[in-house]
């Protein structure tokens, strides 16, 4: 079952913490902590999973949900987009939707008998990809410029998607019938894989006690939610992050790493360079959040889990004797020496 019992424990951290004996009164930090809590109000138990997507949007990344049907992962978009005060539009993607459903298309205009190009879906801040592996590869490739070059190109004219724009695409870990695996090229174009882990006891008595008392997923603003943060906020913060310094020793550190993977014995592909920019962008991100000008060892080891897991394939005759990623990267970061 995929590595839906390998969540993010280290990013489950309580970073209010560490922002506030880091002098957390920075405004776009405490807007982003601010956002945590809205999205509290209509999400239990997820909190490494919202702290990832903010890490997404800090770093200009799209990210990959993975997890059983029923953990709130459509919700969990909706309502940080709500904090956020961003657009967010949803794609369910079938085996019948063409690209041009996703990007737009041009439409003959009878009265100016001319063609005009109608925007589709994708041109919104948080683009929802639901169960992105039930499209075909030809649909699944219309994503690909879009989150590549932030643009889509349509009869030959490239129209730029708004800003921030990222992709959060979803997909089950237990269903193969009727999907199309991603291929690994498109898979490398997602900055993080966050895994969605069934709620802990005590969370889901939360769940049940909110529905019991009348919570409506589908009413976010009866639930409490109100937008905490903006596109502004956005926009300070990830100047802030771009100025988090990182030594020349940890910046080897995740080199180390991201070798270590390419010699690994149940990989059959590692992780390529643009595997190590991941892991140092969302590295400073993660930093800047807990409160630090600066990434440590275990600013990388936080963040190896989610942004690796899917740059690697596993051999087969590891699958069949029930290895998986995380297994690997794990004892990569045991074995890996870490600079004092």
């Amino acid at each position: 079952m995929s590595e839906q019992h390998h969540s993010n424990p280290q990013l489950e951290a309580p970073w209010e913490d560490a922002a506030d004996a880091a002098g957390g009164a920075n405004r776009p930090r405490q807007a982003l902590l601010d956002v945590r809590t809205e999205v509290a109000k209509a999400v239990v138990g997820q909190d490494a999973t919202v702290t990832g997507l903010l890490i997404a949007l800090l770093s200009n990344g799209h990210v990959l949900l993975e997890g059983v049907p029923g953990v709130a992962k459509t919700l969990l978009v909706r309502t940080l987009s709500a904090a956020l005060s961003l657009q967010t539009k949803r794609i369910q993607f079938t085996a019948d939707l063409m690209p041009g459903d996703v990007t737009g298309s041009l439409v003959y205009d009878t009265h100016t008998a001319e063609f005009t190009f109608r925007e589709g879906p994708v041109f919104t801040n948080i683009l929802l990809a639901d169960e992105i592996n039930r499209t075909p590869p030809k649909t699944q490739a219309s994503l690909l410029e879009a989150m590549e070059e932030r643009q889509v190109s349509a009869d030959g004219v490239s129209r730029k998607l708004p800003e921030p724009f990222i992709v959060a695409a979803t997909q089950n870990p237990v269903e193969y019938e009727g999907t199309y695996p991603l291929p690994e090229a498109q898979l490398d174009r997602f900055l993080l894989k966050l895994t969605m882990p069934l709620p802990e006891r005590d969370a889901e008595i939360e769940i049940i006690r909110r529905h019991s008392l009348g919570f409506n997923p589908r009413d976010l603003a009866a639930a409490g939610v109100r937008p905490a943060a903006s596109a502004a906020d956005l926009a300070l913060a990830r100047a802030e992050v771009a100025r988090v310094a990182i030594s020349p020793e940890v910046l080897a550190y995740i080199v180390d790493i991201v070798r270590a993977t390419r010699s690994a014995p149940s990989f059959q592909l590692g992780v390529s360079p643009r595997g190590a920019t991941a892991l140092l962008n969302t590295s400073k991100a993660w930093a800047w959040l807990t409160g630090r000008s600066f990434v440590t060892p275990d600013d990388v080891k936080a963040l190896t889990l989610p942004a690796l897991r899917h740059r690697v394939l596993l051999r087969p005759e590891a699958q069949m004797d029930g290895v998986q990623a995380d297994d690997v990267l794990q004892n990569i970061l045991a074995t890996v020496p870490v600079p004092r």
